[in-house]
């Protein structure tokens, strides 16, 4: 880990696909135990911010680190073992029950395996445990994707638009379990086309349009 104050610091960043470019020139600075929200219309390139952030698509201008990893000479992959990054498909097996799947989770990231129960009961999922993930609905799933990341404890949590389809509860629910992780410390970066409901969460809110920030509240 570097000695910078920062667990993302953005200069400049640009991201082309193709030649098009994804992200146009986005200047960010994150510190520890801090959330923020990155709101704009589809295609703003809120993923796209996400995504470079987890080491997933790389920066083609301009510079950053994050976790105190060079986006351009450092190794993305030792920045992918830092970062927890909860996209719109989590990638689980469809045949494998809820326990099964955090059991394989948990040795993969060499976890106890008696915290499986605890970070099940903290998402909610108590009474799915033995349920297939086919079987889960849409939210439910959502919810194991949270349970996989208490798991992996990440010093940056990345939510892509993490309450589509939760109800009332659930993002109620998610609301506090944000909340519980910034107080423990983890920067977390979430995207969402509005601000967050809950006021009490206190998030710095990022606009982005074109690629590009253009509004900070």
């Amino acid at each position: 880990m570097s000695g910078d104050a920062h667990v993302v610091r953005l200069s400049d960043a640009v991201v082309l696909s193709g030649g098009f470019p994804l992200l146009s020139g986005v200047d960010l600075e994150l510190a520890p135990g801090t959330l923020s929200v990155v709101t704009g219309a589809n295609g703003a390139g809120k993923t796209s911010l996400l995504r470079l952030l987890a080491g997933l698509v790389p920066l083609t201008t301009g510079s950053g680190t994050v976790a105190g990893v060079d986006l351009v000479e450092g190794d993305l992959r030792q920045l992918r073992r830092r970062v927890g990054w909860l996209g719109h498909e989590g990638s689980f097996y469809g045949d494998l029950s809820v326990r099964e799947n955090l059991v394989f989770c948990a040795r993969a990231l060499a976890r106890p395996l008696g915290e499986i129960d605890d970070v099940v009961h903290s998402v909610g999922l108590d009474h799915r445990i033995d349920t297939t993930t086919r079987q889960l609905s849409a939210g439910q799933r959502r919810r194991l994707g949270l349970a996989w990341l208490l798991l992996r404890r990440p010093e940056l949590w990345l939510l892509d638009e993490p309450y589509a389809s939760l109800d009332d509860a659930g993002r109620t629910f998610f609301d506090g379990l944000l909340g519980d992780v910034v107080a423990g410390g983890a920067t977390v970066v979430v995207s969402a086309h509005d601000p967050l409901r809950s006021s009490a969460l206190h998030p710095r809110t990022f606009t982005l349009a074109g690629g590009r920030i253009v509004d900070v509240a």
